[in-house]
């Protein structure tokens, strides 16, 4: 307990964007979110007030952290699920719990525990030879078992050859069919505790290169039978696997039916568009679930929401200041939402939102507006 404040201490495992921006959203409920980073330069550690330094697999580290919270939390799966066993042992609060997280942690068991569920995903199998890889046969996708994100750990294979070196290291993969995409879509579902449950619409997701680069609230022309069949799927899995917490789900559209690819048990991309354009963000949300708040509405604002991510640029052209400027000159409905990251080509440094009723116009504002902040014109 903060005995300025006499309100719990909510620590945060992580200092990226997802930390920094829990950090804004627990402000409003009158606490300054305490942050484990790696470094001081991390995006959450320049703006949060109390901010320890150290790696998520640090036992000491992890250990005086939580030492200092009434609940730890996390801005990524890259806690080692022993570790948060052991700080439960110790009578910490860890929400999501380690045998929740394993399943955001580790592809391989996720998909044996979605199966055991009898939901819907590709067809798979474990590879830990090219003997695995023939017999399940390609062309396929591969993905690392672990430390997968943006398209990291995930390869479009041709041949048993394109994977080669990642087996003679022996490293954990699975392999999964190509699946005929319509398009791609996520869910995100908020459950405490005790077990209460907050559901956001469904969106659609646009990835290029592996990176989600937009996301369009509610998802255009979705059906209330089909985004009714995605929250259930979502509503099922916080359920059976105990998540508390965010988790964000996210799906393969064939036209014919919905298969589960990934999930994430924190605040997630998908769930970006929430800060402006729900009546509770994810942000928010998060936070009142692991502190076993009532949970808040999740309506949207607006008939659309579109977000789309900023990324990197090239080096040269106008400052990002000066970019920033003439945005917020161009557009000045534009949300932008920049988060003190270092740039380099590629690398999320930023989302912009933007909120009405014409779906083409607001992705064609949004796409703009992240140029702009990338490129500079």
């Amino acid at each position: 307990m903060d005995e300025r404040t006499q309100l719990p201490v909510l620590g945060m495992v992580g200092g990226g964007q997802l930390a920094r921006m829990t950090h804004q959203a627990v402000i409003a409920l009158g606490q300054s979110l305490r942050v484990l980073a790696e470094s001081p330069q991390d995006g959450a550690a320049v703006v949060a007030a109390d901010v320890s330094i150290g790696g998520p697999a640090d036992a000491e580290a992890l250990a005086a952290f939580a030492a200092g919270c009434d609940v730890v939390t996390f801005d990524h799966e890259h806690v080692p699920g022993e570790l948060i066993e052991k700080l439960a042992a110790a009578g910490h609060v860890l929400r999501p719990a380690a045998a929740a997280l394993r399943y955001a942690q580790d592809k391989r068991a996720m998909r044996r525990r979605l199966g055991e569920l009898g939901l819907p995903m590709p067809r798979w199998r474990t590879v830990d030879s090219a003997d695995d890889l023939v017999e399940f046969g390609v062309p396929c996708v591969v993905k690392t078992a672990t430390g997968g994100y943006d398209g990291r750990g995930v390869f479009m294979v041709e041949a048993v050859d394109d994977v080669a070196a990642l087996l003679a290291a022996g490293v954990p993969l699975l392999a999964e069919e190509r699946v005929p995409l319509v398009r791609e879509l996520a869910v995100q579902i908020a459950r405490s505790p005790a077990g209460e449950t907050a559901v956001y619409p469904v969106v659609e997701t646009v990835q290029q290169g592996g990176i989600c680069t937009e996301v369009i609230a509610p998802a255009p022309d979705l059906t209330p039978e089909r985004a009714r069949e995605a929250t259930d799927m979502a509503v099922r899995i916080a359920t059976e696997l105990d998540v508390v917490g965010m988790l964000a789900v996210e799906l393969f559209d064939t036209g014919d039916r919905l298969l589960v690819n990934e999930l994430a048990m924190r605040p997630h991309n998908s769930g970006h568009w929430t800060i402006d354009g729900a009546v509770t963000s994810q942000f928010a949300q998060h936070a009142r679930a692991v502190l076993d708040y009532p949970l808040g509405a999740t309506t949207p604002v607006a008939p659309v929401v579109v977000m789309a991510n900023v990324l990197g640029g090239e080096p040269g052209g106008p400052r990002l200041d000066e970019r920033l400027q003439r945005l917020l000159s161009l557009d000045p409905e534009m949300r932008v939402h920049l988060y003190g990251k270092a740039v380099r080509p590629g690398r999320k440094i930023g989302h912009v939102t933007v909120t009405g009723d014409d779906v083409a116009d607001l992705r064609r504002r949004a796409t703009r507006a992240a140029a702009l902040l990338r490129d500079g014109v």
